[in-house]
């Protein structure tokens, strides 16, 4: 049976295709939680939380097609609470533990993330850590494509500033 069928299935609340459908993108859902929440603990909890949470509200969704980004709209929304509840910072332990290049350029990468308002975060995370199509960020965010465009070009550059001030920094 292929996806739509099986979305249109779950969404008539058909249990074993629910979780049929679970199954089909628990990799994306984690991926996702891992990207905003950056520990495998709390994105393993994040997924067991949103796989509730659609499971009480599937009968809503509309479109079948479209029931991917639903779900991965809802962990978004639920990694965003998470973080905002946690106000997490990293602990001077936690950085010296960090002791090689590869994970200096992940901390300037994550750095770098941190200065864009949280729509333009969201926007780079679907975009290069989940590969979500232009299309599909549309409906997701509920902007036109052309939007989403506009918005990565200009994230991108913002990025590109940034990082590329913070090596003429390291460099004098």
């Amino acid at each position: 049976m292929n996806e739509f069928e099986l979305a249109k299935r779950a969404i008539k609340r058909d249990e074993q295709a629910f979780l049929e459908i679970i199954h089909l993108y628990k990799e994306a859902l984690y991926r996702t939680a891992f990207a905003f929440l950056k520990n495998e603990h709390d994105a393993i909890e994040a997924v067991q939380e949103v796989t509730v949470r659609a499971y009480k509200k599937i009968h809503t969704v509309k479109k079948p097609h479209f029931l991917k980004t639903w779900l991965i709209r809802i962990m978004m929304n639920y990694c965003q609470d998470q973080l905002r509840k946690k106000k997490r910072f990293t602990s001077s332990e936690e950085l010296q533990e960090l002791g090689n290049e590869t994970n200096y350029i992940y901390l300037e990468i994550e750095e770098a993330l941190a200065i864009l308002p949280e729509a333009e975060q969201r926007l780079i995370h679907l975009m290069y850590f989940q590969d979500t199509k232009i299309k599909d960020i549309a409906v997701i965010e509920n902007i036109p494509e052309g939007t989403v465009k506009s918005r990565l070009h200009k994230t991108l550059r913002t990025l590109r500033s940034f990082l590329s001030e913070k090596g003429d920094a390291d460099n004098v």
